[in-house]
């Protein structure tokens, strides 16, 4: 294969995925959405797992591109909050509606909503993971799934948010088994080989040498 369009246009994710990738190997040009024509209408995002949202952005970029396309569908599950934010990780703040905030301003948001309600929430009882189920796929088809996940706990304020790398949660997240360090203090190397998306990618990377 040539080349494998990343199913997002979010330019963080997309060099995050290209990184990893390259570490792993894999030699195809990676592109965002922003690279492959467009434009484009994004699927309502209505499954109820991550792996289905995963397989929806999935098959419908596919088709639209008519090129092999890898889409993610991620967010954070924190257990004293039921599981939430979930599916509805990237929209938090509004209850998971498309409101057209700028990202930074939405990440802001969201981080605050989640240290809102684990308020008098103890540290042990803050565990948390960050999930990502990845999909590949070509118009019509699924070719490859894979999942991986990012273990650590919340942090309390006003020790978080805190550092300035990464994105969304990064800042509020706490990273296993020591608990000291933000998923935004990681060197970027370090947050891939760790990171949720980082094991996804390396489970799916021999399904896709398996393609060429």
């Amino acid at each position: 294969m040539d080349t494998i369009i990343i199913a997002t246009g979010n330019p963080h994710k997309v060099s995050e995925v290209r990184a990893i990738l390259g570490d792993l190997g894999i030699a195809a040009r990676i592109i965002g959405l922003a690279d492959a024509g467009g434009p484009f209408a994004e699927p309502a995002e209505i499954g109820a797992t991550f792996e289905a949202n995963a397989r929806i952005k999935a098959l419908e970029y596919a088709r639209q591109t008519g090129g092999l396309c890898l889409a993610d569908d991620s967010g954070l599950e924190i257990d004293a909050l039921g599981g939430r934010p979930g599916v509805i990780s990237s929209h938090y703040c509004s209850d998971g509606r498309e409101e057209g905030l700028p990202r930074e301003e939405r990440d802001r948001l969201n981080n605050a909503r989640v240290l809102r309600e684990l308020s008098g929430v103890p540290p042990a009882a803050r565990s948390a993971r960050f999930v990502c189920e990845v999909c590949l796929a070509e118009p019509g088809r699924v070719q490859a799934r894979a999942r991986g996940t990012f273990d650590g706990r919340i942090g309390v304020p006003p020790g978080v948010p805190r550092g300035a790398a990464g994105f969304g949660y990064d800042p509020i997240f706490l990273v296993a088994p020591g608990y000291n360090t933000t998923s935004a203090e990681l060197p970027t190397e370090e947050k891939n080989r760790l990171s949720h998306r980082g094991a996804a990618l390396r489970a799916l990377a021999s399904e896709i040498r398996r393609m060429r």
